[in-house]
């Protein structure tokens, strides 16, 4: 039963911290602007866009490197 326990309150950590990271790198690249999309100009719209680009692939390797951490 423990193990059971042990199981399902690790999947919940996991589902948590993946928003709190995807969270993060969100507000970092929104922060580089710190405007809404309205309110952009379409430079600072396109920077944002790269900037959540480079937060997708960030996230990407993080993934790996704790895939390549497990072995």
């Amino acid at each position: 039963m423990n193990q059971i326990i042990n199981m399902a309150t690790r999947m919940i950590m996991r589902q948590l911290m993946r928003r709190g990271v995807n969270a993060g790198i969100n507000q970092v690249s929104r922060m580089a602007s710190g405007k809404r999309p309205e309110d952009m100009t379409p430079e600072e719209r396109q920077q944002a866009q790269v900037a959540n680009q480079q937060g997708k692939r960030a996230r990407k390797a993080m993934r790996a490197g704790r895939r390549a951490g497990k072995f």
